[in-house]
């Protein structure tokens, strides 16, 4: 497995938006209020490139693009914090440690831009990927933080870097 982690191009968009979608039907989660139906996931570069303190990192497998994770300064949130987003994997290549290694990546740039705390918001049906974050440290809220618009997430979570 040759596994390689670089900074979102342009040329990714489709791929990452395809894979985004797969996993949310293949996991029953809701297409209205989330990334689904959200336009920016047809335009991750341009959103990402667009935002200040922002990174967005993809993940490859022998030249194949195989996921992504990263960190955005979603509107609304306290200081200090920005919101891991859209970490997602092609079905093949779950449970792996390659989650793990883009989260590592973006706790490490997130640090970097001068966050305290990483926010994120995820389903019960994620249900292996919430048991990863808890294993990272990520501690259970009783509601959302900032202004995502993803209102059907069900599950918000922060840890402190």
């Amino acid at each position: 497995m040759s596994i390689t982690i670089r900074n979102i191009k342009p040329e990714d968009n489709v791929e990452l938006a395809r894979i985004i979608r797969e996993s949310l039907i293949e996991f029953d989660v809701p297409k209205v209020g989330t990334v689904y139906s959200d336009p920016d996931t047809d335009r991750l570069y341009q959103l990402f490139a667009e935002a200040p303190a922002s990174c967005y990192f993809v993940a490859g497998e022998d030249g194949a693009l195989i996921g992504g994770c990263g960190i955005y300064p979603t509107p609304g949130l306290p200081t200090g914090y920005a919101e891991l987003v859209k970490l997602y994997l092609t079905a093949a290549t779950r449970g792996k440690g390659i989650g793990k290694m883009l989260m590592d990546k973006c706790y490490e740039a997130a640090a970097d831009l001068g966050y305290t705390h990483l926010y994120l918001e995820s389903f019960p049906q994620l249900a292996k990927a919430v048991s990863m974050y808890e294993k990272a440290g990520f501690k259970p809220l009783n509601g959302a933080l900032g202004n995502s618009g993803h209102f059907a997430c069900t599950i918000w979570m922060v840890k402190e870097l």
